[in-house]
């Protein structure tokens, strides 16, 4: 066997941010779920849907977001790509930057790679540049991995966390 051959068959584990602020949020998180397993992608845990104030203009409508730990066999370029086609599936039309969205997916962490791509008018980045100052980020991949190490930072999730501002951990809730 060829070692791209090995490596195309092997399993990649990935943690996904779901966030919508647009319409039913928690039925936009659901089908973007249902999504992401009918294209072979195996969702191994999830966690809860987080609620905060919409940044970086708060008149907007808050979101709620949630964070899956997956498995798939996809490099990280297919991966991508995937979730293009499922955001827009789901509704997601191009805007302004930070604007209302039916639904985002970003690729958090792929494998604890630290990956820097263009890939046309789209760039991907792990772990995603921002993540480590979100809440809503860092609260739900804290409930499903309490170990978590940023990969290019060399923290752990622990250390990110306490890194907060006080208005951050104020911030965000467990959507009811």
């Amino acid at each position: 066997m060829k070692k791209q051959d090995i490596l195309e068959n092997q399993v990649n584990l990935v943690y996904l941010a779901l966030g919508s602020n647009l319409g039913d949020k928690k039925n936009n998180l659901n089908n973007s779920i249902d999504l992401i397993q009918k294209e072979g992608i195996f969702i191994k845990k999830r966690s809860k849907f987080y609620s905060t104030k919409s940044w970086p203009n708060e008149n907007y409508p808050n979101f709620i977001n949630a964070i899956v730990q997956v498995e798939t066999k996809l490099n990280i370029t297919e991966l991508f790509l995937k979730i293009k086609i499922i955001e827009k599936k789901l509704g997601r039309t191009k805007s302004k930057r930070n604007h209302p969205r039916v639904c985002d997916i970003d690729i958090i962490d792929y494998n604890g790679e630290i990956v820097h791509r263009k890939l046309g008018k789209h760039k991907l980045n792990t772990p995603h540049k921002r993540m480590h100052n979100r809440n809503f980020v860092l609260f739900p991949l804290y409930e499903l991995d309490k170990n978590w190490v940023h990969p290019r930072l060399n923290k752990n999730i622990v250390i990110l966390m306490s890194n907060l501002t006080s208005d951050q951990l104020l911030g965000i809730k467990i959507a009811q």
